[in-house]
């Protein structure tokens, strides 16, 4: 077995848990912290969240089975693995992927409503458009 099918693989995992999350921003309305929102309304606020943590993880998931098998290497840090892929064009830039590790910290823990509309409001206005590059860059490297 070559390690290729191992990144193609990867992929595909990386693009259901993508998948998922442009499915819940597609239909993303935005948060109202004065609202007191029901379990069944908050249903797409926490599917969101869910799918962003997963979107997340498996990015830097497939980072590193792409540095493993197309670089040969493993980064001593999560800045140099980020640096790496900044270099080979997956991801727009490491400060936008340390904004988004920040936000998935901020999203794993309860915040007050006022909070929680910004979390919601940085996953689809900063995440969602990052992980549509991140989807274009993989596509065009492994075709």
């Amino acid at each position: 077995m070559t390690v290729e099918p191992l990144l193609g693989d990867s992929q595909a995992k990386l693009r259901a848990s993508l998948e998922l999350v442009f499915a819940s921003a597609a239909t993303y309305t935005p948060f109202s912290p004065s609202h007191i929102y029901s379990p069944q309304e908050r249903e797409p606020y926490d599917a969101l969240s869910d799918r962003f943590l997963r979107a997340f993880e498996s990015s830097l998931k497939f980072f590193r089975t792409w540095e493993r098998v197309r670089e040969a290497n493993v980064s001593d840090t999560f800045r140099d693995l980020l640096l790496r892929m900044e270099k080979v064009g997956l991801i727009s830039s490491l400060t936008m992927w340390i904004s988004l590790r920040d936000l998935r910290n901020r999203v794993v823990h309860d915040y007050l409503p006022d909070e929680l509309a910004a979390l919601y409001a940085a996953i689809i206005g900063e995440a969602v458009p990052e992980f549509h590059r991140l989807e274009a860059a993989v596509a065009e490297r492994l075709r």
